[in-house]
């Protein structure tokens, strides 16, 4: 009877074991659903403000280059269109996380998160070239100012 005593308490503290080992499981599988969901949605919405961020300088840009007839303004309308066109991705990326994420497969989640990091690691380089090419053509028109006179 002491081994079946023995045997019963074994199996009881497996079963406690495995039931502890599966909730720390699920705990720690819905913890990563719910980091790659708020990654996910922090990434949206630094995209957006880097996105606005370019279209502004953009708009600030062309509005100065605009009182220089000297100089093309073709390119302004693709820039828009390029600025909108993302903007429209960035909210189909939002529909899908508002309609699908939640029960996307932590893959799926994963490579979201990845798609939308490459594309901001895309446009950083855009961004800061903007600003400095912005930089750039305040200096000049300060120097076209100075040079025209306080007369003009």
């Amino acid at each position: 009877m002491n081994a079946y005593l023995t045997l019963g308490m074994a199996g009881l503290f497996l079963a406690l074991v495995l039931a502890a080992l599966a909730t720390l499981w699920f705990r720690r599988r819905g913890d990563q659903r719910s980091r790659s969901l708020h990654q996910l949605l922090e990434l949206a919405d630094r995209l957006e403000a880097d996105l606005k961020t370019c279209r502004a300088g953009l708009q600030q840009a062309h509005a100065v280059m605009s009182l220089n007839p000297d100089l093309p303004a073709a390119s302004e309308q693709e820039a828009r269109h390029a600025i909108e066109a993302g903007l429209r991705s960035l909210l189909q990326q939002r529909i899908w996380i508002r309609d699908e994420a939640p029960r996307a497969s932590q893959q799926q989640l994963n490579r979201a998160v990845s798609t939308m990091t490459e594309t901001r690691g895309r446009l950083a380089p855009l961004l800061k070239a903007l600003e400095q090419a912005q930089h750039a053509l305040d200096d000049a028109m300060r120097e076209h100012i100075i040079q025209r006179g306080p007369e003009a």
